[in-house]
């Protein structure tokens, strides 16, 4: 999944736009951006389109666990092609989750960076991998809850201890096996920074990013697709040690090239299809 575009589940009249925004996943959600008195509303129309086929996967994100709404929405994300777990801290809430939900429960992305607590957690998610759709971050509850003004620069560049908690979620997934979804970027009509922001990911080893408006998944969409050319590059990679089977490093181009750059070329192929 290069994109996963937010829609807020008590917004209907917008879920065929995000459909149509071209992103891989939708989060319809039931929690930040849906008010108390309103959820129950938003429980029924992600419900209803959950009953239609559609070609994005469609995710679900609930309230956290132990909040008084987390039964009624594992009980219609149980349904979605994956549920977003906010607040969560570790392989432990996820097999809560997982238990709440019964046999069959689709996989789970947690945004895993939400409470203090959650960043000494970022290692335990191997346990659990099997259950993990990813691992994605936030930047934006994590300075709420430690009384931080902000987590961005004057620049909106993280602060350092968002810094390390990005470097951390990212380590923590590939850890575990999982993609690494890099977070949202809340400018929403800054579409050089959107790009950038994106491209910073690719670069850096994310493997898709949230979205939070349909106008930003095309740039998303293009940061995390593998351009001609890298395509073509780790084609000559993979050749030129499958024709060198006992070869640990060669020349190719002018540069060597030994067995990280096969893995990172594999990896590429494989998410280029």
């Amino acid at each position: 999944m290069r994109s996963l575009l937010f829609v807020p589940g008590d917004r209907p009249e917008r879920f065929a736009k995000a459909l149509a925004s071209g992103a891989d996943a939708l989060i319809l959600d039931l929690e930040d951006s849906v008010v108390p008195e309103a959820k129950a509303r938003a429980r029924d129309a992600v419900a209803a389109f959950l009953g239609e086929r559609h070609a994005a996967r469609i995710f679900v994100r609930v309230n956290p666990l132990g909040s008084e709404w987390i039964d009624a929405d594992a009980e219609i994300a149980a349904r979605a092609d994956g549920i977003v777990l906010p607040k969560a801290e570790g392989a432990a809430s996820v097999e809560a989750l997982a238990a709440l939900l019964g046999d069959g429960a689709p996989p789970i992305l947690p945004i895993a960076t939400e409470t203090p607590r959650a960043v000494f957690a970022l290692g335990d998610y191997g346990a659990v991998a099997g259950r993990l759709a990813g691992l994605t971050w936030g930047a934006e509850d994590l300075p709420a809850a430690i009384g931080a003004a902000t987590s961005r620069e004057e620049s909106g560049g993280y602060t350092d201890p968002y810094r390390v908690v990005r470097a951390l979620i990212l380590f923590g997934a590939h850890a575990a096996g999982v993609p690494a979804i890099e977070t949202v970027f809340p400018a929403i009509k800054d579409e050089a920074g959107i790009a950038r922001y994106a491209e910073t990911g690719a670069r850096d080893g994310f493997t898709g990013m949230m979205a939070i408006h349909p106008a930003q998944v095309a740039p998303i969409n293009a940061a995390f697709t593998p351009s001609a050319e890298a395509v073509e590059q780790a084609r000559r990679i993979v050749t030129a040690f499958a024709q060198n089977p006992g070869a640990g490093a060669l020349q190719l181009g002018g540069r060597m090239i030994d067995a990280p750059h096969l893995k990172q070329a594999r990896a590429l192929l494989a998410r280029a299809g």
